[in-house]
């Protein structure tokens, strides 16, 4: 049976069960550091700490994306979906840049806020600066964790979301700072660390929103994938060239469409042939989920028959 899954490709069952997994540790995480960071946040008087908490909250929401989408991803096509369902995933990429913009955009209206009025910022208390050291370390390595798992099974929605864990990683190192320095004296480094997180939170949601809206947009493939899909198809023997090829992402996975050139005396059979193992070897080396080819035949020279032979051409 053809199929991405038996050229390389993780078994849609097993990127399921790989995401099922990852996307709850970074759920039990995210509940904890929430809880952690706001209660202390609140208690030392900390923007930062606070701002930090809600961007661990986000990551809650942006983790029931990844569980929807994961499971909604990999139905079959259907009479409404003859492609099938696999950019559900692109979707949540989307839905989780969105949300990051939505949550930096807040953080630096509040922290513009506060810094209108110097005076009123309180000292913050140094509890504050034991819970962003805890969440800088557990963001870390659930970072780690998380882009280990999206890696091995080749999952965009599972990038986004372990870069959303690093970006809360950064956030935490940021808020670390700003609290030392109201700590010795700075009390305007909380609310410009809280700053500097919304901007960080901003510039990634924005990375991801519009790289989720260009595949959406069916975007064709970076220059060097398409080369190699080119060089597997010249390669086969029997084409004698392309054109007219088309590449676009569904999910993480990719569709082609091709003309293929071929002798334009060979059978029906034969060029089906040529094309069936163009495509077969396509499959086998990139991450695509289909192939389709269109056959043009090409006029090719032969040599004269000889005056007075009887052979007969094949």
């Amino acid at each position: 049976m053809d199929g991405p899954q038996d050229y390389g490709i993780p078994s849609p069952g097993g990127r399921q069960q790989a995401a099922y997994r990852s996307t709850m540790v970074s759920v039990a995480v995210n509940i904890l550091l929430t809880a952690i960071q706001l209660f202390i946040g609140l208690f030392a008087h900390s923007q930062a700490l606070v701002a930090d908490a809600i961007h661990s909250l986000s990551d809650l929401v942006s983790d029931g994306v990844v569980l929807f989408a994961n499971k909604h991803s990999r139905k079959a096509p259907d009479a409404d979906h003859p492609y099938g369902h696999r950019r559900f995933e692109t979707a949540a990429s989307l839905i989780i840049g969105a949300l990051l913009l939505a949550v930096g955009l807040g953080m630096l209206w509040s922290s513009f806020t506060k810094l209108q009025n110097p005076a009123a910022i309180p000292e913050v208390h140094r509890a504050a600066l034991f819970a962003a050291v805890l969440a800088l370390v557990a963001k870390e390595l659930l970072f780690r964790y998380l882009l280990h798992v999206a890696e091995r099974v080749r999952s965009s929605m599972l990038v986004a979301n372990a870069w959303h864990a690093r970006s809360d990683a950064a956030s935490s190192f940021v808020v670390a700072l700003g609290i030392i320095g109201n700590l010795v004296g700075f009390h305007l480094a909380d609310p410009l660390a809280a700053l500097v997180v919304g901007l960080m939170i901003v510039r990634m949601g924005w990375k991801f929103f519009l790289a989720s809206f260009n595949v959406l947009m069916d975007s064709a493939v970076d220059g060097e994938t398409e080369a190699r899909i080119r060089g597997h198809l010249l390669s086969t023997p029997g084409v004698m060239g392309i054109h007219g090829l088309k590449t676009r992402k569904l999910g993480d996975m990719i569709w082609v469409e091709v003309d293929i050139e071929m002798d334009g005396e060979l059978t029906v059979a034969q060029g089906h042939a040529i094309a069936v193992e163009a495509r077969r070897r396509v499959m086998q080396n990139e991450a695509v989920l289909d192939v389709t080819t269109h056959f043009d035949p090409v006029r090719v020279a032969r040599p004269a028959a000889t005056p007075g032979s009887n052979s007969t051409a094949p």
